[in-house]
């Protein structure tokens, strides 16, 4: 049997839709988020588009969506203290 039929009988054995979807979504989502990490240098909108990237990958990776979550929290901490809000309550007084 020829090399060429083995690796195409291979691959529809071991390619499902599952690693098929795994795949686009990595190449994507990697792609947005190298793009964004280059707008960090180059102009361009790099806090929307990183968190957009770690959403694609989010989709299927689990690491993303820790990330993301983090990120979210790292934001919302920022925006409250520029805006002047305390993020937990005060520590009790002393004595």
């Amino acid at each position: 049997m020829k090399l060429r039929t083995r690796l195409r009988l291979w691959l529809r054995r071991t390619i499902t839709y599952k690693w098929a979807r795994r795949i686009v979504v990595a190449v994507i989502g990697g792609s947005v988020v190298l793009i964004g990490i280059a707008m960090i240098v180059l102009p361009g909108p790099a806090i929307v588009v990183i968190p957009l990237g770690l959403g694609i990958l989010g989709l299927e990776f689990a690491f993303a969506r820790v990330w993301l979550r983090k990120l979210r929290a790292t934001a919302t901490s920022v925006v409250n203290r520029v805006r002047g809000r305390r993020t937990t309550d005060p520590p009790p007084p002393p004595g």
